[in-house]
């Protein structure tokens, strides 16, 4: 039998944490900072977890974690 292959691209993108969640970086915050408000710009930073409903998803595309 072949291996699983992880989906590197997934892999940089997800995360896991501790207790089994993903979690995953905002976009849009490298670049073009000056026109963006210091609000939305402090929002960027935040790290997020992803929604139930995409997770059964994303464990299909990172299998070994």
């Amino acid at each position: 039998m072949p291996k699983i292959k992880t989906n590197r691209s997934a892999a940089k993108r997800f995360k896991k944490t501790g207790k089994g969640k993903y979690s995953f970086s905002k976009s849009h915050a490298s670049h073009i900072l000056t026109k963006k408000t210091t609000k939305r710009k402090r929002s960027l930073r935040q790290g997020q977890i992803i929604k139930a409903s995409d997770v059964r998803e994303l464990r299909r595309l990172l299998p070994n974690g």
